[in-house]
């Protein structure tokens, strides 16, 4: 099999840190070709969270490009997407980053590289990079990685790679009639949630009115209520009004009665005062 610059930097990029540079300069010297002999001893040593990330990507091929992939068709999808689907989407992202991020260096630790926190952070970056930037993706997913990647910054393929730039990771296009079903699938959901929440303000509004009515209802009782025995007050009240015109007009009676008797017998004390001078 005929070596070439990319399958001899894949090997030197997953090679024990501390044994890299003897076996590079052994695979420059083994190869035939001056050219390659040449560039393979221009190869960089990977940074320590490139090397694990390269572990991974060569020991767990099928596990990052699942991951590569369903990041690939989550880009795709994210402009018909809420806010809050994005953000569990987000979450979700996240979550995944930092497993891997883990079985990585849990592979380097079993063969002897000691990682340490800043060391996975690195790792954990580069992979969160690689779920955003289809750049990063290709250089992830080469093996090949020189030093590790930050998901806000662009990403120079021929700087942070071993040999020549590789391709963009190719996702497997979906069928026209699946893509179709997902986005009505998704706009039907967005239907349902528009009609549960419609449904739960019309609720809280029936709820609402039902007990204002309440609240009404016993007002009018109470109101009805008190009508009432007022309307019955003011006809006793009229009754007592008309005993007592009455006996008004008794009590006038009498007095003029008794009026007229007073001054009869101031008359007749008078006469007799009188009478009794003239004696």
């Amino acid at each position: 099999m005929t070596e070439t610059l990319e399958s001899v930097a894949a090997d030197l990029c997953t090679t024990p840190l501390k044994a890299f540079v003897s076996e590079r300069a052994a695979r420059a010297e083994a190869v035939g070709d001056p050219d390659l002999s040449r560039r393979i001893r221009a190869l960089r040593k990977p940074s320590v969270a490139a090397w694990v990330v390269n572990l991974f990507a060569r020991e767990r091929r099928d596990r990052l490009g699942q991951a590569l992939q369903l990041a690939e068709e989550l880009r795709e999808a994210q402009a018909d997407l809420d806010a809050g689907t994005l953000a569990e989407l987000g979450r979700q992202r996240r979550a995944l980053t930092d497993q891997l991020a883990r079985e990585a260096a849990g592979l380097a630790e079993d063969r002897g590289e000691r990682v340490t926190a800043s060391t996975l952070e690195a790792v954990r970056q580069t992979l969160s990079a690689a779920f955003f930037d289809p750049d990063a993706a290709a250089a992830v997913a080469s093996g090949r990685l020189v030093r590790d990647l930050e998901p806000s910054e662009p990403v120079d393929l021929a700087a942070v790679v071993a040999g020549s730039p590789p391709e963009q990771v190719a996702v497997a296009p979906q069928a026209t009639d699946e893509v179709e079903a997902r986005r009505e699938r998704r706009d039907a959901e967005r239907v349902v949630r528009d009609a549960e929440q419609e449904l739960a303000r019309a609720r809280a509004e029936h709820a609402k009115a039902d007990r204002n009515l309440r609240d009404a209802t016993a007002k009018a009782d109470r109101l009805r209520a008190r009508v009432a025995e007022l309307e019955s007050e003011l006809t006793r009240l009229r009754h007592d009004a008309e005993i007592a015109t009455e006996t008004v007009d008794g009590a006038a009676d009498g007095a003029a009665r008794a009026a007229e008797r007073m001054t009869n017998a101031e008359r007749g004390l008078a006469d007799a005062r009188a009478a009794l001078d003239r004696l």
